[in-house]
């Protein structure tokens, strides 16, 4: 196909103009109909104002489409085979269920973290260690209790329960009481404290106590756990007891009373049943000791201990 010569960039001139574009070979030209045949320039001029205006479903300025009807674009009425008239399917418009935030959802559990018998140098016995809560992440009612028993007849023991508000993520403060059962007098004390998690994952616990009569009290707690595996978990816990003045009847010094370190092997056969062995260190100090010492009982006790730990 010859092509026409192209001018200069620079002449400016449109070299395409003039080109006869049905003389091209091998490329017929249909014919125009002439309902469709307009002369040159025929919308030149054109007044585009002049078109209807007709409004076809809101849709103002639009010519009629021939054979075409439009509907509004939104809200009338559902057609009659829907399946319901507002298309909810009979599905209520409230809350969506089974969604609801679980923070205030109130869960308990029960934990019986030491229920073992133990073997000591002048005597055997058992000891049982166990806590319990329920309520929601902020407020929760939850109940301590421990104690020992040996030679067939409870030596010591006491039951807390308390208030636990949450006061950050991990910590949170407890109000309450205490009451003292076993072989020693049966006081009732005012509790409060703080418990929580601190860094490194270690687990701590302060308390301190006010009895009726002004005698003072506090306790010191912190666990670990020392993962071998996802079941063998070795678990080392700390206790240091302390009280505002001498107690007689109850065998107890002022200062630091007594401190205890033991070292707990458990094997969770499964998460909420774990039995364990171990050893637990008791070592009396001051006039605790000297106490003891009158009593003919060991100021310093190693105990080899047996027990299970289960919670639900």
């Amino acid at each position: 196909m010859p092509m026409p010569p192209k001018p200069a960039a620079s002449s400016g001139v449109d070299y395409m103009k003039g080109m006869d574009h049905g003389a091209m070979q091998g490329m017929p030209v249909p014919a125009t109909p002439a309902s469709l045949a307009a002369p040159a320039g025929a919308m030149s001029g054109m007044d585009h104002g002049a078109m209807p205006k007709k409004d076809q479903g809101g849709m103002a300025g639009m010519g009629a489409m021939p054979g075409m009807t439009m509907g509004p674009m939104q809200g009338g009425r559902a057609p009659p085979d829907a399946r319901s008239p507002d298309y909810s399917d009979g599905i209520g418009y409230g809350s969506m269920q089974g969604m609801d935030m679980a923070d205030n959802t109130p869960l308990g559990t029960l934990l019986i973290d030491q229920l073992e018998a133990f073997h000591g140098r002048d005597a055997n016995g058992q000891v049982w260690e166990a806590q319990g809560w329920y309520g929601n992440d902020t407020n929760k009612l939850w109940i301590r209790t421990e104690g020992e028993r040996s030679r067939g007849k409870l030596d010591d023991g006491d039951l807390e329960a308390f208030w636990n508000h949450a006061i950050a993520t991990y910590w949170s403060t407890q109000l309450g009481a205490r009451q003292d059962i076993g072989a020693g007098p049966k006081r009732t004390w005012a509790a409060f404290g703080v418990q929580g998690l601190a860094p490194y994952w270690f687990e701590l616990e302060a308390t301190g106590y006010i009895s009726a009569n002004g005698r003072t009290a506090a306790r010191l707690r912190a666990d670990y756990e020392l993962l071998f595996t996802q079941r063998l978990i070795l678990q080392p816990d700390a206790e240091i007891n302390l009280y505002g003045k001498d107690d007689p009847q109850g065998r107890i010094g002022s200062g630091v009373s007594d401190v205890q370190f033991g070292l707990r092997l458990r094997y969770e056969f499964h998460r909420q049943f774990a039995p364990y062995i171990g050893v637990n260190w008791v070592r009396r100090v001051g006039t605790t000791a000297d106490y003891a010492q009158r009593d003919h009982q060991p100021v310093l006790d190693r105990q080899m201990v047996a027990g299970v730990r289960i919670w639900f």
